[in-house]
């Protein structure tokens, strides 16, 4: 525990001398003339909030308006049984943004977002990992195979931060990703993301693999090794130069793939307490984030937290931060 806690000490520091260089070199990133704004869906999100999924998805598209989506892909959800594919219910959520004219980042992998994180089905857990690789390899397959001709699918994202260890995951290994990555482009030439956090990294590795770098961005959270809540203290020209960075050295985009609009509990969010909630979420807090994200540089955001706050809006009595989202970014 000690040493964990040494380690995320020194991260912190390293963090910051990084920002004190870059802000040193850079002061203020080019602000973006037009900001792009989308949202993340996850059916398992909002069914765990115990919510009708399909009405969730169906208000961010007609009541929204909502024209950009990350859909994240949970293999235990597509793959319930060894080589029996469940595509139903991704069908829909396609072939709905297709209908609606709304263009999709699919996320794919083991890990694809919300926790734990790498959603494995039960049958996979026994396996092995070389075993778990080639049935990883099998679904990317099916699933690119699938979409690949679906004109609402933009990019692809393979994996979510797969170079950061976050989550209730088996094994991280870069020449995997690698792999991944060849298969998904070998079967479909749209750009493929390799998402990273914004707080945690660097972003140098995810920006050799990707065709674009997702990154993360979060301002106050529960911070496990400490048992805390903390506040980052970092500022938007911290992502904005950094994204300037990458653009230099390697020639890509970075866009925010997850911009905080949803609390951060210690627990699931259905049996976190409001009051606890508002610790890391309130509206305040929402309208900061959002203005946080504009000063930053980047040119396009998504949302992480629209199925909670659908949640506050129909089970809560509480449309605000519903209504923030449709007044201020879904234009």
């Amino acid at each position: 525990m000690i040493k964990k806690i040494l380690k995320t000490i020194l991260w912190l520091g390293l963090i910051l001398l990084l920002f004190f260089a870059v802000s040193f070199f850079i002061i203020s990133p080019p602000q973006a003339d037009r900001i792009v704004w989308g949202v993340n869906f996850s059916q398992k999100q909002s069914e765990n909030l115990g919510l009708n999924w399909k009405e969730n998805y169906s208000f961010l598209l007609d009541d929204l308006r909502v024209k950009n989506l990350k859909l994240a892909i949970h293999w235990d959800l597509i793959e319930p049984l060894q080589n029996n594919y469940k595509f139903d219910d991704l069908d829909w959520q396609i072939n709905e943004a297709d209908k609606k004219g709304a263009k999709i980042i699919l996320v794919i992998g083991m890990k694809t977002g919300r926790w734990p994180e790498c959603h494995l089905p039960q049958w996979a857990n026994g396996l092995s990992k070389e075993e778990q690789q080639k049935e990883i390899l099998d679904m990317l397959e099916s699933v690119v195979l699938r979409y690949r001709n679906s004109g609402a699918v933009k990019y692809w994202q393979v994996e979510n931060e797969p170079l950061f260890e976050f989550g209730e995951c088996p094994w991280t290994d870069k020449n995997f990703l690698k792999e991944e990555i060849g298969l998904v482009k070998s079967f479909d030439k749209r750009p493929v993301i390799i998402s990273d956090s914004g707080e945690w990294s660097f972003w140098f590795g995810s920006a050799g693999l990707g065709d674009l770098v997702g990154i993360t961005m979060y301002r106050k959270v529960w911070f496990s090794p400490l048992n805390i809540y903390i506040s980052y203290p970092l500022t938007p020209a911290f992502y904005g130069n950094r994204a300037e960075i990458i653009k230099k050295i390697f020639g890509k985009e970075v866009i925010g793939v997850e911009l905080q609009t949803e609390p951060w509990c210690q627990s699931f969010l259905k049996d976190c307490p409001l009051k606890e909630q508002e610790k890391t979420m309130s509206l305040k807090k929402f309208k900061e984030n959002l203005d946080f994200a504009r000063y930053s540089g980047l040119k396009e955001f998504y949302l992480w937290g629209a199925e909670w706050w659908y949640w506050q809006k129909t089970t809560q009595n509480n449309p605000a931060f519903w209504e923030e989202a449709k007044n201020q970014i879904i234009r």
